[in-house]
């Protein structure tokens, strides 16, 4: 039986990111298994139910991104058996007797030292022998392998491009006009209000986004601009969410924290323009999400940013406070394109699915088993 074993420990601490990549292919991935394969999920001993129902377990005591992980965690594996090892978490056993694939989401940590901790910065500041140690490299996007070539020197074709997908419940919504929705405690009215998802950090760029939309406010007062900010609060958010009060913004902008199921459904689906002006990002899965529930969409020209979204947004220089500012207010009062780009987005996000990137990765799987 050939046993292919993924890393899925740290779903136990975290939702969102690696641990929904984690989640979404192995569950995609289950039903694509030849009869001598077995899909084995290896899981820290802290996760009450299991990651993916119907899928064999294993609970490990080694915690993610522990400091003597590289000496409890390949014995831990080494017991399992398995005859293939992915570690979606950048960071794969260096002592091993099996091939191991990693997946490289971004390389932010590079873009961006200053977002670490000291136990962050210890741990992705293995990310130069996990290259080399890895036996094959899965990048989520084109902008991210291209990344990896020049930051890490990579040979290209080390790498293999696999993207993500937005899940199947992000899907347009027959919403009636005025209708509302309570998320977080505030009463929103589906068309009335900008929107943006994302964690409150400094990479995210919200403060352009914030100038632009006091730019919208001054050449149009009557015009009832309003921004939702949508998402957990991060590293150095304090300035970022100061700004809002210095700008004079707090009639314009509605805070609330981290949202997921129906209600971001209903958000990207209700939302007269998605905004995404963020400096760096690896894949940019809330753009891809709010495509696929038909948000006319406005997003940044850089990293992945263009490569997920195609023609289906509008793009803005991130950190062009004018033109970010010029495409709102077209957008905001265009009907015709508004309902242009929520016919393009749904068709954009179905170019990507779980499905193919399951199939994908096991074709990654397969190659390296058949190598040994």
């Amino acid at each position: 039986m050939i046993r292919f074993a993924i890393d899925a420990r740290l779903n136990a601490y975290r939702q969102g990111g690696i641990a929904h990549y984690t989640r979404s292919l192995a569950r995609a991935m289950a039903s694509l298994l030849n009869a001598d394969e077995e899909l084995l999920l290896l899981e820290h001993r802290r996760s009450q139910t299991p990651l993916v129902h119907g899928v064999r377990r294993s609970r490990l005591l080694t915690p993610p991104h522990h400091r003597y992980e590289q000496f409890s965690l390949p014995v831990e594996v080494l017991f399992r058996h398995p005859s293939l090892l992915h570690s979606p978490d950048f960071i794969p056993p260096f002592l091993r007797s099996y091939p191991a694939v990693i997946t490289i989401h971004d390389l932010a940590f590079l873009h961006f030292p200053e977002i670490l901790d000291r136990e962050a910065r210890r741990y992705y500041g293995q990310i130069h022998q996990a290259v080399v140690s890895a036996d094959a490299i899965i990048a989520v996007s084109q902008a991210t392998r291209d990344d990896i070539v020049e930051r890490l020197d990579v040979p290209p074709e080390r790498i293999t491009v696999i993207y993500e997908a937005a899940d199947e419940h992000f899907r347009p919504l027959e919403l009636s006009p005025g209708s509302t929705r309570v998320i977080d405690g505030q009463t929103l009215t589906a068309g009335t209000f900008l929107l943006f998802v994302s964690t409150i950090e400094p990479r995210k760029n919200i403060p352009t986004l914030l100038r632009a939309l006091r730019i919208c406010c001054d050449r149009r007062p009557a015009a009832g601009y309003r921004l939702v900010l949508a998402g957990a609060r991060g590293w150095l958010d304090e300035p970022i969410l100061a700004l809002i009060g210095e700008l004079g913004l707090n009639e314009h902008v509605i805070r609330i924290g981290f949202v997921g199921g129906e209600d971001l459904r209903w958000l990207y689906a209700a939302c007269r323009i998605y905004l995404n002006p963020s400096r760096y990002e690896g894949f940019g899965l809330p753009a891809l999400e709010a495509l696929a529930c038909g948000a006319p969409a406005i997003v940044a020209d850089t990293s992945s940013l263009p490569e997920v979204v195609g023609d289906a947004a509008w793009l803005a220089p991130p950190l062009d406070l004018v033109a970010w500012a010029d495409l709102i207010e077209q957008l905001w009062h265009d009907e015709t394109a508004q309902a242009d780009l929520r016919r393009r987005g749904p068709q954009q996000a179905a170019r990507f699915s779980w499905q193919t990137a399951a199939a994908q990765t096991l074709a990654v799987y397969r190659r390296l088993v058949r190598r040994v």
